[in-house]
This record gives C-alpha cells, structure tokens and sequence, in this order.
C-alpha cells in the first residue's frame, strides 16, 4: 500500500548526482512545479464543479435566464460574505459558463494526465465564441503549453 508521501513524492524528480546543491535545486524546482500543477487542477475543478451547481439549480428554473441570474446574484452575495474575494457574480458567471462549454472536462482530466491548462487559460479561451476555433486554441496551448500572454 502506498502512503501518500510516497505518492507526492513519486511526483518530485530526485537524482544524486554527486553535487548536493544541485540535485537539492532539482527537488526545490521539481516541488515548487509539482505544487503549482496540483493548485492548478484544484482551481479548475472547484470552478467547474460551482459551475455546475449553479447549472443545476438553474434547471430549477426551468432554464429562464432571470432566474439563472438571480441564483448568481444571491450566491455571490453570500459567498462573498463567507470568503470575501473571488466569488463576485462576474467571476461565478465564469465558473457557469466554463461548466457549459465544457461539460465533461472533470472526467477528461482524470483520464488523462497533463489534460489541464491553467483556470487563467480557460477564462481567455471563453471569450472565444466559435467552438471550433476554442477546440484548437485549447489543443495548441496544451501540445505547445503556451503561456496565458502567447494565448
């Protein structure tokens, strides 16, 4: 059985080279760009799962748009007092529209590795209304992994 240290550190390249100051700046680089990926695929999946939700009870509604924009305006209110920062209702429209236009990107991602761009990569990639040119944006930033400003 695997304890979870042995997982994350399965995660993290380690090599003894016979120079401790350079194989410790491997590890410190390999953990810093271990822990950003593993951010990253939290970031993208809460936001993906609150755009869910919010679709979910959307349907509530029977799909009316006043009623959709309620739902985000009351979350927000109360998300806002909870944690302050992150949940205004531009950024929770985001999480529904990203929920929308990719709607089985959980699933995706846990059959894939490395599947994932940055949650900065899919707000750019919702402004682009034409599906397919989003489909080959997103597949260019993933095989060249551009950065959000080549994007």
């Amino acid at each position: 059985m695997t304890t979870d240290i042995e997982r994350y550190a399965g995660a993290i390249a380690y090599a003894n080279s016979g120079d401790i100051v350079e194989d410790s700046k491997r590890i410190i680089n390999s953990a810093q760009g271990a822990a950003r990926t593993a951010v990253n695929v939290t970031l993208v999946a809460r936001n993906w799962l609150l755009g869910r939700r919010i679709a979910e009870e959307e349907l509530k509604g029977a799909g009316r748009a006043d009623y959709g924009l309620e739902v985000i305006k009351r979350l927000s209110q109360q998300l806002t007092i909870e944690y302050k920062n992150g949940f205004d209702r531009s950024n929770l429209y985001h999480y529904f529209r990203f929920y929308k236009e990719y709607p089985e990107i959980v699933d995706a991602a846990r059959r894939q590795s490395g599947g994932l761009l940055s949650w900065t990569h899919y707000r750019v990639l919702l402004g682009v209304h034409d599906r397919e040119a989003r489909a080959w944006y997103e597949r260019e930033a993933l095989r060249g992994a551009w950065a959000v400003k080549t994007l």
